[in-house]
C-alpha cells in the first residue's frame, strides 16, 4: 500500500491587535509596549490600505505572526468606516483583538495642555474639550465593538507596559477567554469597560459590625461573617451557575476578554469577598481568571 506523504502543516494564524481609542489616551505608549513583546507594529495606514492589510496580513508581511496595528481618528473616515471594516474581517484567518484606549475628559485636557498640541478633531479652531467630546461620540461604536478596554486616566507609562504584557505576552495556558473580576464601590462609580455588573448590596454589610469596619473582604473575619448567612451561599451558587452557562457561549462568539464587575457600597467588604470566591470557583472549573479590587488604593 502506497503511503501518502503528509502535506505541509497548516500555517499559524497571525495574532493581530488593533490599537485604537481616544487621542491622548496612550496609544503610542501601548504600541511601544507591543514592540517590546516582539510584535510588528504598523501605525496609521490610510484606511483603504489598512482594510487590505487587516483582511490578510500574512500576504503583506508573511514573516510576521504577531502584529499590532495603530488606527485612529487621524485617518480620514476612520470613525465612519472602521466598524464596518471590522465586522467584515475573517476571524478564522486572523486571531484578531480590538484594544480600545480611553481616559477621562479632565485627564485628556490636562495632557493636551501639557504638550500644547491641538486636538485632531477641530484643530486650533475649537477648544480642546470640544474636540475630546466630539471624538468620544464619534468613536462610541468602535468602543462597543472592542474586545478589551484600557481606561488609562490613572496610569503611568509603567502601568501601560504592565497591562499590555499581562494581557498579550501569551504566558499561561487555558481557555482562550480571559475573565477579569473587578470589585468596586458604587459610590465611586462603575468600572469602565464592564461587560456584566452584579450588585451585591443586598447582603448583610460588615461595615456596621463592630470590629469589621476597618477590615476588608480579604480578612478572614469578614469572610466568616458573610459565610454565616444563607443568602451569601445561595448568591454564590446562582452566580456560578449563571457564569458557567454564559462563559462557553461568549467564547463561541470569539470573545477573548470578559470583564465582570461586582459592586457593593464602598467596595471594601462584600464585593471583595464575592469576587474572590467567584474567581476561585471559576478557576476550579478551568477558566483563566484575573481579579482586581479597584478601591484598594482608596482604603
Amino acid at each position: 500500500m502506497t503511503e501518502i506523504p503528509p502535506g505541509p502543516a497548516p500555517a499559524e494564524r497571525p495574532q493581530l491587535v488593533l490599537i485604537t481609542g481616544l487621542s491622548g489616551s496612550g496609544k503610542s505608549i501601548a504600541a511601544n509596549a507591543f514592540e517590546d513583546l516582539g510584535y510588528y507594529v504598523v501605525d496609521n495606514l490610510p484606511l483603504s490600505l489598512l482594510g487590505q492589510y487587516l483582511a490578510d496580513p500574512r500576504k503583506h508581511t508573511p514573516e510576521q505572526t504577531k502584529i499590532a496595528v495603530v488606527g485612529d481618528i487621524r485617518t480620514s473616515r476612520f470613525a465612519d468606516d472602521m466598524p464596518t471594516l471590522l465586522s467584515e474581517l475573517d476571524r478564522e484567518r486572523v486571531d484578531f483583538v480590538v484594544l480600545f484606549l480611553e481616559a477621562s475628559e479632565e485627564v485628556l485636557t490636562r495632557r493636551y495642555s501639557e504638550t500644547r498640541r491641538s486636538h485632531p478633531v477641530g484643530g486650533t479652531d475649537r477648544p480642546v474639550i470640544e474636540g475630546i467630546r466630539s471624538e468620544r461620540e464619534m468613536l462610541a461604536p468602535l468602543r462597543d465593538a472592542a474586545d478589551l478596554v484600557f481606561e488609562t486616566s490613572d496610569w503611568s507609562v509603567h502601568d501601560m507596559r504592565r497591562a499590555v504584557h499581562r494581557e498579550f505576552s501569551g504566558e499561561g495556558e487555558g481557555p482562550s477567554l480571559v475573565v477579569t473580576l473587578v470589585s468596586f464601590g458604587f459610590k465611586h462609580g462603575l468600572p469602565a469597560g464592564s461587560d456584566l455588573v452584579f450588585d451585591v448590596r443586598f447582603l448583610q454589610n460588615p461595615y456596621f459590625v463592630p470590629g469589621l469596619r476597618e477590615r476588608t473582604g480579604q480578612d478572614v473575619e469578614v469572610r466568616d461573617f458573610l459565610d454565616s448567612h444563607d443568602d451569601f451561599h445561595e448568591l454564590m451558587d446562582r452566580l456560578e451557575g449563571l457564569l458557567l452557562f454564559l462563559l462557553p457561549r461568549y467564547r463561541q462568539e470569539n470573545r477573548r476578554y470578559l470583564s465582570l464587575a461586582v459592586g457593593c457600597t464602598g467596595g471594601k467588604h462584600r464585593s471583595v469577598v464575592v469576587a474572590e470566591r467567584l474567581a476561585a470557583r471559576l478557576d476550579s472549573a478551568g477558566w483563566r481568571i484575573r481579579v482586581s479590587h479597584r478601591e484598594s488604593d482608596r482604603w
